[in-house]
């Protein structure tokens, strides 16, 4: 009898330590401190128990010095390199928080020692650093997610669900998205102001810094199907303030059927990331993270209810944990092949606003 009750204890405890190794936290690193997402990402990653921070990489001391005193983080927390925090760490995957330029340099770092890799958006400054960084990916076989703050609104899934589940508007004629706030140099901080102002860190100004929203949205909304056309106007509204960039753009894709007009800006009065979409038997209009309302016909509109997002999918971390995990595969507005088109789209506008002519991308 002792000896069953010992047999059943030691299977007991053995099923206890394979269910704790199950669901263990993913060990996540972060490389770059100077994009202030940061600062919203750190403190999530930090209060949470299904994840754990395993090191920063981080060459700045000023910078160094704010973080760890504002987050409370020890010294032992910093790395100079990846290789450094590697080889010191069982890290298994990357969120980076760099200057878009080192993306590219971030992948192929993380490529190299096999680990996930998440970025905030847009993919690269450039097109060409885009089809860079996924053809090491691919060779590597290590995922990436590009974080956008509209790919975790609940409106935006409810929206394309009436649009392509239900065809609530028929065939969908028009997007129109607007993105931007007042201006980075009111609310962003030294370090991310000074990269992000730059033509060659950020790829432009206000058409890359929210331009990437429309044309992420966009596409996603029509399938992952390339436009036929774009054409881009920029300006600098305040050249005082961003000598270098430009502060506002409108891009238009053509479609087939289907028009795109994106209005990207840094100076709007408030805050803004709303969309309104059109089709030949109605209009949606999402007027934030949560709102949305619907007109068909000639009827007033009326607000429609947008579930909550499931996990993994109602939140970045989540959703990143997942892809480590291999739970999941990217897909959908941060997935790596819907943001190669995403460049090709700001590629297009910047040559289109250069020009003052619309850049034909053909056929897919």
């Amino acid at each position: 009898m002792r000896k069953l009750i010992f047999l059943v204890q030691f299977l007991f405890a053995v099923g206890s330590l394979s269910a704790q190794e199950a669901v263990a936290p993913v060990r996540i690193a972060i490389v770059g401190l100077v994009h202030d997402h940061v600062t919203g990402f750190l403190p999530d990653l930090l209060a949470r128990k299904d994840v754990q921070l395993v090191g920063i990489v981080e060459t700045d001391p000023a910078l160094i010095a704010q973080i760890a005193q504002r987050y409370h983080l020890g010294a032992g927390l910093f790395f100079p390199s990846l290789e450094a925090l590697r080889a010191a760490t069982n890290v298994q995957g990357v969120a980076t928080f760099t200057s878009t330029f080192d993306h590219r340099w971030v992948v192929e770092q993380c490529a190299a020692l096999g680990l996930p890799v998440m970025m905030e958006k847009p993919l690269a400054v450039s097109f060409a650093d885009a089809k860079a960084m996924a053809a090491v990916a691919r060779k590597a076989g290590i995922p990436v997610v590009v974080n956008y703050e509209t790919t975790w609104y609940r409106s935006l899934h409810r929206a394309y669900e009436l649009v392509h589940g239900q065809r609530a508007l028929g065939e969908l004629t028009k997007i129109v998205v607007h993105d931007g706030h007042s201006g980075p140099a009111a609310i962003c901080s030294p370090f991310f102001l000074a990269w992000l102002t730059d033509p060659v860190l950020n790829g432009g100004g206000a058409l890359m810094d929210f331009g990437c929203y429309g044309a992420d949205l966009a596409t996603w909304l029509m399938d992952g199907r390339r436009p036929t056309s774009v054409l881009a106007v920029t300006q600098q509204l305040q050249p005082k303030l961003y000598p270098k960039v430009d502060d506002e753009a409108t891009i238009v894709l053509t479609y087939p059927h289907t028009q795109a007009i994106i209005q990207a800006s840094w100076n709007w009065p408030y805050g803004r990331k709303d969309l309104e979409l059109y089709g030949t038997g109605g209009a949606l209009r999402q007027p934030d993270r949560n709102g949305l309302f619907l007109r068909t016909g000639k009827a007033p509109e009326s607000p429609v209810p947008a579930p909550e997002l499931t996990a993994p999918y109602a939140d970045s971390i989540s959703y990143f944990a997942a892809v480590i995990r291999r739970e999941v595969k990217p897909e959908g507005l941060g997935s790596l092949e819907l943001n190669l088109i995403v460049n090709e789209i700001l590629d297009a506008a910047k040559e289109s606003a250069r020009t003052g002519r619309r850049v034909d991308l053909g056929a897919d």
